[in-house]
């Protein structure tokens, strides 16, 4: 079995319709503006914010990732927040440096793109550029080098890419020189099984905790055909297939598809075909692309334990199909993930209205079901930091 049926739900019959999603999106906009506190930031979902101090401030859980998504959405022309985001992300670089959220991780890094400084970090000087963010980050990123956790959301690779982010936007040749000392050490790290640890027994093939992320950043600094073609043959050997469908494991440790710590098989953007897709789209051998894209769309959308979000739910999986879009040209990629948008932004909606408010994330909460929704008007395939910062 390649997947848990039991955790899915048919996709909606709602069509798509323009009109429709620009106003769900503009919804979702509306109620983070109006939940917003200017010095407590945003409230925090009980699972989210479990065991961590509040409010939330990392880039994948907290108020980083939430002002990111604003901004983008602004910058895109689909929704303009009534929010000072230059303040606010300010705000959250203070909290989050008086206390660090995921900081009991046993993980965790200051430098740590998506849990630790690095992002709000990033997200600020984006919306206000100031050179003491720029150097902070630079240390950081410097900081990050010899970080033994190899993945993107932890260590390195994570980092890299905000160090290219960075060169882009201010021309400095000190972060291309930060980059490839960061991807030099990424290399020297690899193992000859062509993976990556990210601790003493986890060899992850994914795009959040593993090679397809680790090679994305590589080949983000530059075209490497002898990475990608390793890299793509350690996917095509670890893939499970059954029935024309095809997924993968967390890690290749196990020789099941199920994780060890709660014996579930994973369909979803963390861990499984979702994010392979998302992260190794363009070298994958094309029918194990479409084989794991139809098995994402076999099963359909996330039910109410994993939810909308883009970590672990329905939009997470539709990014895929829009990176199967983006690989093949083929229009029903793009309708295929157009329907998951719109169940995605229904079960976002319910949500809010049976609990009051909305869930105030960019991996698990509306505002990246509402950025994936863009990316479906947009007919654009890059996923949210790890493509687009």
């Amino acid at each position: 079995m390649l997947y848990e049926p039991a955790q899915f739900k048919p996709l909606t019959d709602e069509s798509w319709d323009p009109a429709w999603i620009e106003a769900a999106i503009a919804a979702i906009v509306a109620d983070a503006d109006a939940a917003f506190d200017p010095k407590e930031l945003w409230p925090a979902h009980e699972w989210d914010g479990w065991e961590e101090p509040l409010p939330l401030k990392s880039l994948y859980l907290g108020a980083a990732g939430v002002i990111w998504a604003l901004d983008a959405l602004r910058r895109r022309g689909h929704a303009e927040t009534s929010i000072d985001l230059g303040a606010a992300v300010l705000r959250t670089l203070e909290l989050k440096r008086a206390e660090p959220d995921f900081a009991a991780d046993e993980h965790y890094h200051p430098a740590s793109l998506l849990c630790g400084e690095t992002g709000p970090l990033l997200v600020a000087f984006r919306i206000a550029p100031d050179p003491a963010l720029a150097d902070r980050l630079y240390g950081l990123v410097r900081e990050s080098v010899a970080n033994p956790t190899d993945d993107l959301n932890w260590g390195a690779p994570g980092t890299l890419l905000a160090a290219l982010a960075m060169g882009e936007w201010t021309g400095e040749p000190r972060w291309e020189e930060a980059a490839r000392e960061s991807a030099a050490g990424l290399r020297a790290r690899k193992g000859e099984d062509g993976l990556w640890r990210q601790d003493d027994d986890y060899r992850g093939l994914g795009t959040l905790h593993g090679a397809a992320g680790n090679t994305l950043a590589l080949l983000r600094l530059e075209a490497d055909d002898a990475i990608a073609a390793e890299t793509a043959d350690v996917l095509a050997r670890h893939a499970f297939r059954e029935d024309g469908f095809a997924n993968w494991p967390g890690s290749v440790t196990w020789p099941e598809l199920t994780r060890p710590r709660d014996g579930r098989i994973c369909l979803q953007w963390c861990t499984g075909a979702p994010g392979v897709v998302a992260g190794a789209w363009k070298y994958l051998d094309e029918d194990l692309l479409l084989a794991a894209a139809e098995l994402i769309c076999h099963a359909g959308a996330h039910g109410k334990e994993k939810g909308h979000g883009l970590c672990h739910g329905t939009s997470g999986n539709g990014f895929a199909l829009l990176k199967a879009f983006a690989r093949t040209g083929d229009e029903r990629w793009l309708e295929r993930a157009r329907r998951f948008a719109v169940h995605a932004l229904g079960q976002a909606e319910r949500l809010r209205a049976a609990n009051g408010r909305g869930r105030y994330s960019l991996w698990t909460g509306d505002v990246g079901t509402a950025f994936f929704a863009a990316a479906c008007l947009d007919a654009d395939s890059r996923y949210p930091i790890v493509d687009v910062v």
